[in-house]
């Protein structure tokens, strides 16, 4: 974990579940629920830990649909799960495609503590804080003081995500042409099964149907401009194919949060490698607060934000055409994305974002 962050880690390793299945990444006896393409055509399917996969297409029109009948749907899925009665689809040769095709997208920001204080450490908006020739650890350890008070003290924040932005689990990821520093941040995110107002953290396990890995990419010099008076613009989130989700969302009962650890490789190389357990407010915390502003929908993801390992601690190593990012997160299956330059035609008429003027 060392690799992930420039200091020392406040957490340790998720233990990792028994009878992960090396076909899916899914542990025996669960199953994973995703959109899917083959000779052509898209279908609703379930996948099996061994890479089976069946077609759902008589029962549900997508994935939107079952999670609109989510409490129905979820013993329908479990049935064809446990007779498993043979399929002739095999999840090595299916395309694919973002587990929901349109859904809502709540991206949590500022949730890991560790990443948190890390930032407040390094970033250039936070060193008016830093005293007059305070060490890195010093205003590092303040900074965690301040991630906790905001813990006891604070609520959660997200923004909101386009879902023209959601890519498949093994996409391209194409670089465009506005911007230099492209950056990952690989995250868990909740898959929301039903809609609700004023719901409290405690009762807000029902508004969860399950769970799914989705890679919150960014250009992350594109953030701060100064012809705006709120000075911060993060429509560079969700240039195409910056949000690589799936390959499956995973029921919630088939998934131990105690277990969960975020990993993500660059060529090979470790970048991210977190366990879950150091998130500041947990899903249900910013799912309560979400229903206070917002119609929460059936088929919503809710990203629950970054852990430490970003570009930015590895010396400004960001993402350039021909890199591979390598993904996984506990439970929740696998991703390979390749990295190419956009082939879009024409050019940018605005460019960059004015940081002077």
């Amino acid at each position: 974990m060392t690799n992930s962050t420039a200091h020392a880690p406040n957490v340790t390793p998720a233990p990792q579940p028994e009878g992960i299945n090396d076909a899916t990444g899914l542990v025996d006896g669960s199953f994973g629920i995703g959109t899917y393409r083959v000779n052509g055509r898209a279908f609703p399917g379930l996948v099996l830990p061994d890479g089976g996969v069946y077609d759902l297409s008589q029962h549900y029109f997508d994935t939107l649909a079952i999670f609109e009948d989510w409490d129905r749907a979820l013993d329908i899925l479990a049935d064809i799960a446990a007779k498993d009665s043979g399929t002739d689809l095999a999840f090595a040769s299916v395309e694919c495609l973002p587990p929901v095709s349109r859904p809502n997208m709540l991206c949590t920001g500022s949730n890991y503590r560790q990443h948190v204080a890390e930032m407040m450490t390094y970033n250039k908006f936070n060193q008016d804080k830093r005293k007059p020739g305070e060490s890195d650890d010093s205003f590092f350890r303040r900074n965690l003081e301040e991630v906790d008070r905001r813990a006891r003290e604070g609520m959660p924040f997200f923004w909101t995500g386009l879902h023209s932005s959601l890519c498949g689990a093994n996409d391209q990821i194409p670089l465009p042409k506005v911007g230099a520093h492209h950056d990952w941040e690989l995250e868990f995110a909740a898959v929301v099964a039903r809609t609700g107002r004023y719901v409290s953290p405690e009762d807000a396990d029902q508004l969860i149907a399950g769970y799914l890995m989705v890679n919150d990419l960014g250009t992350v010099d594109e953030f701060r401009r100064i012809d705006v008076r709120w000075g911060h613009d993060w429509v560079s989130k969700h240039q195409p194919n910056f949000k690589p989700a799936g390959p499956f969302i995973v029921p919630k009962q088939f998934v131990d949060r105690s277990k969960v650890q975020i990993r993500m490789k660059l060529n090979g190389e470790i970048m991210q490698d977190w366990p879950i357990s150091d998130m500041i407010f947990q899903p249900e915390q910013v799912l309560a607060y979400a229903s206070e502003r917002i119609r929460l929908m059936p088929g919503d993801f809710l990203l629950t934000g970054s852990p430490p390992g970003n570009g930015a601690m590895h010396g400004g190593r960001w993402m350039r055409p021909g890199d591979v990012l390598e993904s996984e997160i506990t439970y929740l299956g696998r991703q390979q994305n390749h990295v190419v330059a956009e082939a879009a035609n024409g050019e940018p008429t605005y460019g960059p974002f004015i940081t002077e003027w």
